[in-house]
């Protein structure tokens, strides 16, 4: 089994959610309002200075659907921008 994050831009949550609604994600957890920093994202605080926040899906999944998404998220990355959205992915034991 495989855990994969995926954070995103919260801006960009209806077209994320869309996307992957299409991909192999059937079942996940969201978190919403993250806040935090990135290379090519900027600092994310939601507030008027650093404005912005982040939220984060995990998905627990099989390796093969992992790659699976692993290949939808950097679709969507090309097409909505480099800061918007990443994917990580590591084992999962239970």
């Amino acid at each position: 089994m495989k855990m994969v994050m995926i954070v995103y831009n919260e801006a960009m949550d209806m077209e994320v959610m869309e996307a992957l609604e299409h991909c192999v994600v059937k079942n996940y957890t969201k978190i919403k309002g993250i806040y935090g920093k990135g290379t090519t994202s900027g600092v994310h605080q939601g507030t008027d200075v650093w404005p912005g926040r982040n939220n984060i899906l995990y998905v627990a999944c099989d390796e093969k659907d992992a790659k699976q998404l692993v290949i939808c998220v950097k679709a969507l990355r090309e097409k909505l921008g480099k800061e918007g959205i990443k994917a990580f992915v590591w084992d999962l034991e239970e």
